[in-house]
């Protein structure tokens, strides 16, 4: 059984005037443990789908299991990362995340904020932050307040990560390293979390993914296993035989060429 099962879903806003139909008949299973992309032109419906997976928007059609269960809303099995940081800019990284702890227990199991704190200081040591702690988001760089926002979603320990376009507002060698990091986190923590990740760039669909869901508007059009060993190191990607293959489809996908590239296993990295 997969950990995220998506099933005959469909989402239509409705309006005094019209509606519109943002997703049809999307079928998905993430593993536990696996890490997804969701890839496909702007308007395709993305963010949409990422939404549905949170819990703040209701499918008109269908439906979601998380562990066989239909969601209902956000649950603290989830957390989100969004492209803007959304830290609190009157508190300080270490309280932004100590606070974030205290309050996906809430009603649930009470945490004591020195308990909070200690982990909020462990992950903000996990991203390279521990001297930064103190600093309020407006003292911190862009790249800086994403590692607090990562930080933030990784110590309330959800099973689920959902990443919507994390690193796009990001300068290029900024990104490149928290790539990187997100990859370390991921492979060391001993319960690996399971991720949806949303981009639009196909190097960073190839380079994080075990899986690329490539959408097309309203739906989904193919489902890629990517297959290329892991641990996996940028600058060994371009003379990887699977990355330039993938590389290719996505580019005629993107192009809205029917004609696929047969996709052969590469050399691993």
């Amino acid at each position: 059984m997969a950990l995220i099962e998506i099933k005959d879903l469909g989402l239509t806003y409705e309006t005094e005037k019209e509606s519109f139909e943002a997703l049809n008949d999307i079928n998905l299973e993430v593993e536990k443990g696996e890490f997804v992309c969701l890839i496909g032109p702007s308007g395709c419906g993305k963010s949409t789908l990422l939404g549905v997976l949170e819990g703040l928007l209701e499918p008109t059609r269908g439906k979601v299991l998380i562990n066989d269960k239909e969601i209902n809303g956000p649950g603290r099995d989830r957390a989100v990362v969004f492209q803007n940081y959304s830290l609190f800019p009157w508190m300080s990284a270490r309280r932004n995340v100590a606070f974030a702890i205290i309050e996906s227990k809430r009603g649930y199991q009470k945490v004591k904020k020195s308990d909070a704190y200690r982990i909020a200081d462990e992950f903000l040591e996990k991203v390279g932050l521990s001297e930064y702690k103190n600093k309020q988001p407006g003292e911190l760089s862009g790249g800086m307040q994403q590692r607090v926002a990562i930080a933030r979603a990784l110590a309330c320990n959800p099973e689920i990560l959902l990443m919507d376009e994390p690193f796009g507002a990001i300068d290029a060698k900024t990104r490149d390293v928290l790539q990187q990091l997100l990859l370390k986190l991921w492979a060391e923590d001993k319960e690996k979390k399971t991720i949806v990740f949303v981009t639009h760039d196909l190097e960073e669909a190839i380079f994080l993914a075990d899986k690329i869901v490539f959408m097309e508007p309203k739906g989904i059009k193919k489902i890629i296993d990517v297959k290329i060993d892991r641990p996996r190191y940028k600058e060994k990607m371009l003379g990887n035989d699977r990355y330039r293959t993938l590389r290719s489809q996505l580019v005629r996908m993107f192009s809205n060429e029917d004609e696929e590239i047969a996709l052969t296993g590469g050399a691993g990295i």
